[in-house]
């Protein structure tokens, strides 16, 4: 060991030191709306790669189905019925998490609505339409990392993984309340990760593009139009939830210990940042 590593990089630090580095075994994972869609994969491939999947979500029968569907797998899983939008709720899966595994390493915050939503202009959303999206995805976010943070803060380590969409970037039409909703939580992002960052926690955003699941839309994309969306991406084919997988597992792991506050677009080179 060099003079600088001594300095900069003493035993305790984030910095890799070899292979285990990029693990998740073992680790306590908690991903909201985990039933379905790009939630559960990310259960299931959390469980594939060691880690043990909380697969929280409001339908408690999608939920056993993917725990199922990973026990068969050959992994751990544990399904639990929550609701994003409420604190009482959160709490309750907090106690039972820990109450059985002693911890929680990681948060990922999939929950939200999108899938059920039909397009209209901005000033025809019903108000009672923009405050649900609004609250489930915007407060839902907020109440389950709360829900989380005194675990996190007391064992001096955490992951905490949040989910936007390049409709930000895009400036998508006929969603406002999505992309509103969406954008918020870029800035979450941002000063959440000033805030725990001194109890060893980590807050980092991903940002996906148009990814296809099994769940049913109220608004179909046509060939024609996903023709063109891969035509406006550096790797010209449909996005699927894998391919968020290997970004989610490296921000869940000890070796991106020190990038935290950052906004990772996934969706094949459509939008760039700096």
């Amino acid at each position: 060991m060099n003079h600088l590593t001594s300095v900069f990089a003493p035993q305790d630090s984030g910095v890799p030191r070899d292979a285990r580095d990029f693990s998740v075994s073992d680790r306590v994972v908690i991903v909201t709306g985990a039933g379905q869609g790009i939630g559960r994969e990310f259960a299931r491939q959390y469980a594939a790669a060691g880690a043990i999947p909380i697969i929280a979500d409001l339908d408690i029968a999608n939920a056993r189905r993917v725990e199922q569907e990973i026990a068969l797998a050959g992994g751990r899983g544990l399904a639990l019925q929550v609701d994003v939008g409420d604190r009482a709720s959160l709490d309750a899966m907090v106690a039972q998490v820990l109450e059985r595994f002693g911890r929680i390493d990681v948060l990922v915050n999939n929950a939200a609505i999108f899938s059920a939503l039909n397009k209209m202009p901005f000033d025809q959303i019903p108000l009672e339409e923009w405050n649900r999206v609004l609250h489930v995805n915007i407060t839902g976010t907020y109440l389950s990392i709360c829900a989380v943070l005194p675990a996190m803060r007391q064992a001096g380590w955490g992951r905490i993984i949040t989910i936007s969409s390049n409709a930000v970037r895009k400036g998508v039409t006929n969603y406002l309340h999505y992309v509103a909703s969406k954008s918020a939580i870029i800035g979450m992002t941002n000063s959440i990760a000033r805030e725990v960052g001194v109890h060893g926690i980590t807050v980092n955003c991903i940002r996906p593009g148009a990814v296809a699941t099994e769940v049913e839309r109220a608004v179909n994309t046509t060939p024609e139009r996903r023709a063109a969306q891969m035509q406006e991406q550096c790797l010209p084919r449909g996005m699927v939830p894998p391919d968020l997988v290997g970004l989610a597992l490296f921000l869940s792991a000890p070796a991106s210990g020190f990038i935290t506050g950052q906004t990772i677009a996934c969706d094949g080179g459509m939008t760039h940042g700096w």
